[in-house]
């Protein structure tokens, strides 16, 4: 299953040591989880986007191991692609950019050649062959549509899809320079948030947390002196403050790290896909991932 991950410092920018796939110490771990792309997006100091991804595939062996960067912002998002749509490659590694803003998806959305379509002058923000950069595409076109009202354009989008294409899942994280949104939808995959204040449950410590399948690992010694907010696909550590997003639940973290939610698409899709409808390729995309075996 893909992996996402965004987090907020806030007013703050932090620095952040990013691990995107844990080298696997055996070929068998690693042929069982055959991620196909690794990304991280981030901004620099003046808010311009900057990503780094790499479309990272299990035959590459060594080129599979763990991507590291020490990287400084106020927002982050980071993915790792299991492929469900387009071959791997570059232009279809998450995360995406668009208008300033960057996007990640875990999910399946059918019909991809109507979305296409329903995109119109959009379909020139898309490079790559992903339902995703299509469904990140839609969501521009919405913002653009309500005077840049981010929030708003998500749920749009998300709706839209929601009623008129088949939808497995919609699940998505997305940043500009100050601010983050992450939706679940529907009730396939999980989406967590964890609300941390300054130096964690203990008031003292920095930040390490790790996915249980080591797909996404992060640390930061500013945030034993400020708090974040992290998004995730699992809990990343024993915090009991984890809590999951609602079905259909709109998450926003605002540039003064204040956490508010909305219910953005309150039915559940009128086309829902099943694993069972999807290729073979996609459905193995979209089961759950074993959690990281023990060493």
């Amino acid at each position: 299953m893909c992996r996402l991950f965004g987090m907020s410092g806030g007013a703050r920018r932090v620095r952040a040591t990013f691990w995107l796939l844990e080298a696997p110490d055996s070929l068998a771990r690693q042929s069982r989880r055959e991620p196909d792309g690794t990304g991280l997006g981030f901004f620099a100091a003046d808010g311009t986007p900057e990503v780094r991804r790499e479309p990272v595939a299990a035959y590459r062996d060594a080129a599979f191991a763990a991507a590291a960067q020490e990287v400084c912002s106020r927002t982050f998002v980071a993915h790792v692609r299991y492929a469900s749509t387009g071959a791997v490659s570059m232009a279809n590694t998450h995360p995406f950019e668009q208008r300033g803003r960057l996007f990640a998806h875990n999910g399946v959305i059918g019909d991809v050649g109507r979305l296409e379509r329903e995109l119109g002058d959009y379909r020139a923000l898309v490079h790559g062959e992903t339902d995703s950069e299509r469904f990140f595409a839609l969501i521009t076109r919405e913002i653009d549509g309500v005077g840049g009202d981010v929030g708003t354009g998500i749920a749009r989008a998300a709706r839209r899809l929601a009623a008129g294409w088949p939808v497995y899942s919609l699940n998505l994280v997305l940043v500009t320079a100050t601010e983050l949104w992450a939706l679940r939808y529907p009730d396939r995959h999980e989406l967590f948030v964890l609300e941390r204040e300054r130096g964690g449950p203990h008031g003292d410590r920095h930040l390490e947390q790790a996915s249980a399948a080591g797909s996404v690992r992060v640390r930061s010694g500013d945030l034993a002196a400020a708090p974040v907010v992290v998004v995730a696909s699992e809990p990343m550590d024993d915090n009991p403050e984890w809590r999951p997003l609602a079905p259909g639940e709109l998450l926003h973290v605002g540039a003064d790290l204040a956490v508010t939610s909305i219910t953005a698409v309150p039915q559940p899709p009128e086309h829902p896909l099943e694993l069972a409808d999807l290729h073979p390729r996609a459905a193995a995309s979209q089961a759950p991932s074993r959690t990281r075996p023990s060493r």
